[in-house]
């Protein structure tokens, strides 16, 4: 018998925790995955700690990610011993995710494991680093470009911030890194390419609608005032990609921006990606992506940790990525 992190809701409050798996809890989607690693983004954080917004149904496989090996499959792209790469797709909101040592998967938005990664490293990408890649060929598919001007980066020591400043360089874009924890993380940042470090607290608060023209581009995951202050410094005709909420999910801004500077605000949606966008992300993940320096900002925990070191997410008390050995704890 298996083990999974499974939410259930007691006395209307969202309640997770580490136990047995029953595979008769398990839906028939067509594949059968041995689950050998997931990963802990700042969603599987909310769900694993009973926040609200994640999990719509009760109980529930926690796990927006799953990498491992099909037992067997409907979809021929996957025979048995296949390695399977899956993030978002409903899991771990409306279907069974990959907190768990077996999965039943829908494989239409799954991919093949991709040529240069290995299982370890795809899940030490997973959805952080596969939206960050996202969000990059969105500003490529805009048409900005390295001599446009820098490439702002706000939540920059998370896990999409920390592989957007490392796919920019790569590009060979001028990277700028917002962080609230500048005095902790300056080396760390500049060691994956940032080219400036900008302290939060300078696109905090309440700031003019338009502001002083300085990026041509922005990777945004906090939301709030900071996307809004974010926007308001973009530079005439730049591209905002918006993937997260760490910070708010409200947006205080005008019109400004986008009427008198043509700025684009362009949202990133990693859960529902057509096959074809989550081909293209993550064969940039492949080939910019230095196997050893994601290896240097990765840590890794197994099952037994994954609800502690979510409450550590959530505090700010982590900063690159977070793999989950399923099959090894």
């Amino acid at each position: 018998m298996g083990r999974a992190i499974i939410v259930s809701e007691q006395d209307g409050r969202a309640d997770a925790r580490l136990t047995d798996l029953d595979e008769g809890l398990l839906d028939d989607l067509g594949t059968v995955v041995e689950v050998a690693y997931s990963d802990l983004n700042y969603k599987d954080a909310l769900a694993v700690t009973g926040r609200p917004g994640v999990v719509r149904r009760h109980p529930l496989i926690a796990g927006i990610d799953v990498v491992g090996r099909v037992v067997e499959s409907d979809d021929p792209r996957f025979g048995a011993g296949a390695w399977l790469v899956l993030t978002g797709g409903g899991l771990s909101e409306t279907r069974h995710g990959g907190y768990a040592t077996r999965a039943h998967v829908d494989a239409a938005l799954a991919l093949p494991l991709p040529d240069g990664l290995t299982p370890a490293r795809a899940a030490a990408l997973g959805t952080a680093g596969y939206t960050a890649a996202l969000a990059v060929d969105r500003l490529a598919a805009d048409g900005v470009t390295p001599d446009d001007g820098p490439i702002l980066v706000t939540g920059a020591t998370g896990g999409v911030g920390s592989i957007a400043l490392l796919l920019l360089a790569a590009a060979g874009f001028e990277a700028h890194a917002l962080t609230g924890r500048r005095s902790d993380y300056e080396d760390y940042l500049r060691r994956l390419g940032a080219a400036a470090v900008v302290d939060r607290e300078d696109l905090s608060g309440e700031g003019r609608p338009l502001q002083r023209a300085t990026w041509a581009g922005v990777v945004d995951t906090v939301g709030g005032e900071v996307l809004a202050n974010a926007i308001a410094r973009t530079r005439p005709a730049g591209v905002v990609a918006a993937c997260g909420l760490a910070g708010s999910p409200q947006l205080p801004t005008t019109v400004l921006p986008f009427i008198l500077r043509g700025v684009t605000l362009a949202g990133i949606d990693s859960v529902w990606a057509p096959l074809e966008a989550r081909e293209r992300a993550w064969a940039r993940l492949a080939r910019d992506i230095d196997g050893a320096v994601l290896d240097g900002l990765t840590s890794a925990v197994g099952l037994d940790h994954v609800i502690p070191t979510a409450e550590d997410l959530l505090a700010g008390r982590t900063h690159g990525r977070i793999r989950v050995d399923v099959s090894g704890g």
